[in-house]
């Protein structure tokens, strides 16, 4: 009697969930940590089929995951929860969940029942998140950064080639901006660069990228476009975004822009080379007096 006493008090002083089941599937126990996270008192619970008590799917998919403790009474070793899983719960919420189940053997050594054990990860999956997002996202504008446009460019590039279409990659850099950071000070500068980096995000498509590549310089990649005049009518529309006023404090100010554009495949087959081409042909706009676009061209100095 006092060890059946004493393992109860371990089950109900754990923070996992347990829940075990009997060889019909039926819940024989859950604890006080099931009992939060599925929304199932244990006097309701106990006796009812376990596939209504502990309800798991995939994030993704919405399907059921194969049930792990009936996978552990068949083979008769510990299972673990596919990756992914989501815990169902009476109330109508949802628990990211991780766990394992083991089968129950009785003193002859055959499975009568099995143990599942399981946590919420719901605060690891947000930690993981808040840290990708750092990673891949430039502290200041929100936008993505260097690592995350290689990324997307790289996949747009390998999009393009498999149906053979072009895709136009810009470089833009702002025309005088030290002279705002100068005059108004880093914290307006850093202000107005908050405000560009909306503004030419609202001149694009939501298919297209935008991204601070360091400094006042941006990278803006035009994934889907059919002829080369489609990305010229973009490049007119980032210029314009760019150099319409901006109020920073109780200032108003503007600046131009200089604009490079390359096209793959014609100007590069990878993302670096592209970036680069189009680099160039922003400094051929910037020498040309800025507020202006160039293309790439092989000849450029």
């Amino acid at each position: 009697m006092g060890d059946w006493l004493n393992a109860n008090a371990t089950l109900d002083s754990i923070g996992d969930g347990v829940i075990s089941v009997d060889l019909s599937d039926v819940v024989t126990a859950l604890n006080p940590s099931a009992e939060s996270m599925t929304g199932w008192t244990r006097r309701d619970a106990i006796g009812c089929p376990v596939r209504s008590v502990l309800r798991i799917v995939d994030r993704d998919t919405r399907k059921p995951v194969p049930d792990p403790l009936r996978l552990a009474m068949m083979s008769g070793h510990s299972v673990t929860l596919t990756p992914n899983s989501l815990l169902l719960q009476r109330g109508g919420g949802e628990v990211p969940i991780e766990d394992s189940a083991s089968p129950i053997r009785d003193g002859t050594g055959q499975v009568v029942g099995a143990v599942i054990v399981f946590r919420d990860v719901g605060n690891a999956l947000e930690t993981s998140r808040r840290m990708s997002r750092v990673a891949h996202h430039d502290a200041l504008t929100g936008l993505p950064n260097r690592l995350l446009l290689i990324d997307r460019l790289t996949t747009a590039v390998a999009l393009c080639h498999r149906r053979k279409t072009p895709l136009a990659v810009c470089v833009l850099d702002l025309d005088g901006f030290k002279d705002v950071n100068d005059s108004l000070g880093h914290l307006a500068g850093d202000q107005f660069l908050v405000a560009l980096a909306g503004r030419l995000g609202g001149a694009l498509r939501q298919s297209d990228t935008v991204s601070r590549y360091g400094g006042d310089e941006f990278v803006i990649v035009l994934g889907e476009i059919e002829h080369r005049n489609d990305a010229v009518l973009v490049a007119q529309k980032l210029l314009k975004a760019a150099a319409a006023p901006c109020g920073v404090g109780v200032h108003e100010t503007a600046v131009t822009a200089s604009l490079g554009v390359a096209i793959y495949p014609d100007d590069g087959l990878e993302a670096v080379a592209l970036i680069a081409a189009a680099d160039a042909a922003m400094y051929v706009a910037k020498r040309a007096g800025g507020g202006v676009y160039r293309f790439f061209r092989p000849c450029m100095p």
